[in-house]
């Protein structure tokens, strides 16, 4: 049973949207803005690793910052669709330059406990998500300037993802890829194809003309990198969750492709910070240190 939704849209209000594409990881970042203020967001930001030279730069989190500050806007939240699990999050970064609240979903404490057994953490790493500034619930609000942006779970990917509907614009994290994208694997720990195709069902049941906004896209068959979409074309042309596909369907064809990917090339570094906020783990002697768990995933 697909879920109704928690809230009644708002197509009339129209966030300005703009996209920053990161090809290393393939990831785009969001800064939102309220047409009726100088108030923003920042969704989804990347901080950049050189994992074979194990050096951090903050060059995808400067773009950002430099475009908040050359429109002179005033940055109040920092959103984490998800524990991404293959790009490393900028947001503390942007946060000590910008100020702002950051937040995700609750279920991150899912995450929290799941991947601090994994990775062998001490009773120092809190699993109750008090690294981030707010916990979202299903149906939250929270304010951006004058608008009201909803809080809508969407789990299946992992379990603490959430899309954040911001007037006729929602943005997805990786529950949906463009239409030629299809979706997200659903193999990670707490996982669940079925669930997915709940979760992106939810989605779907927003008006028609609401604007899509992915986490990620790979230019499928070689055509240029797109990040926008909108409800209509997903339930029309999506390869697999336009209308029409069964839930059995889905599942069926998302477990035997899952079955067929590797592990993201940037999930070991991924979840030790993402799980933390973006903050970088140290080892006892208070140096940055990630660990490299062997047969763990």
């Amino acid at each position: 049973m697909v879920p109704p939704l928690p809230f009644k849209p708002a197509p009339d209000i129209k966030p300005e949207v703009h996209g920053f594409f990161d090809p290393d990881t393939n990831t785009i970042s969001y800064v939102v803005r309220d047409p009726a203020s100088s108030a923003c967001a920042v969704i989804d930001s990347v901080m950049d690793i050189d994992h074979a030279a194990g050096r951090i730069t903050y060059r995808s989190a400067d773009r950002l910052i430099a475009f908040i500050r050359d429109n002179e806007w005033q940055l109040e939240w920092i959103i984490e669709t998800h524990v991404h699990a293959d790009h490393l999050s900028g947001a503390p970064y942007i946060q000590e330059k910008l100020g702002g609240k950051l937040g995700i979903g609750e279920n991150i404490t899912i995450v929290q406990e799941t991947f601090g057994k994994v990775f062998n953490e001490g009773t120092e790493f809190q699993r109750d998500g008090s690294q981030f500034d707010r916990l979202f619930s299903d149906g939250d609000t929270y304010r951006i300037g004058e608008m009201i942006a909803c809080v809508m779970h969407t789990p299946g990917h992992t379990p603490a993802c959430m899309t954040h509907v911001i007037g006729d614009a929602a943005f997805v994290g990786d529950t949906l890829f463009m239409p030629d994208g299809g979706s997200a694997r659903a193999d990670f720990p707490g996982g669940d194809a079925r669930t997915l195709y709940r979760s992106s069902k939810r989605v779907l049941q927003l008006p028609e003309e609401t604007r899509l906004f992915m986490c990620h896209d790979y230019g499928p068959n070689g055509r240029e990198i797109q990040w926008e979409t909108s409800v209509g074309a997903e339930r029309q042309h999506n390869i697999h969750l336009r209308d029409g596909i069964d839930e059995d369907e889905f599942v069926n064809m998302r477990e035997a492709r899952d079955a067929t990917l590797s592990m993201p090339r940037l999930i070991l570094p991924s979840l030790q910070v993402n799980m933390r906020a973006g903050e970088i783990p140290q080892d006892e002697d208070g140096r940055p240190m990630l660990k490299l768990p062997i047969n763990a995933l």
